[in-house]
């Protein structure tokens, strides 16, 4: 099956919410692979790559994201797929 990658852009109450470790430990948990990042703007960026119907749960879970953030708004960036393998939090 194809792979498929999306890019995502997170805003709201992000950021000190433990957004990218729990995002890490879903992406696990959900088997895609990328990485996730705070951006200097309060933002959070994701990128998530694997089989279309995992990528669109991670996708899913960062409309949420953990307990304590509060998500505003969500942008999607579908991208071509480059063989990320692991998921990790990048600066």
């Amino acid at each position: 099956m194809a792979k498929e990658r999306m890019r995502v852009i997170v805003d709201g109450r992000v950021q000190g919410v433990f957004f990218r470790d729990s995002t890490r430990r879903a992406a696990l948990d959900i088997c895609v692979s990328g990485w996730v990042r705070n951006l200097s703007d309060g933002r959070v960026e994701a990128v998530f790559e694997g089989e279309p119907g995992a990528v669109a749960g991670a996708v899913a879970w960062t409309r949420a994201g953990p307990p304590r953030a509060v998500v505003t708004s969500l942008e999607e960036f579908a991208e071509q797929p480059e063989g990320l393998s692991g998921f990790e939090i990048v600066s």
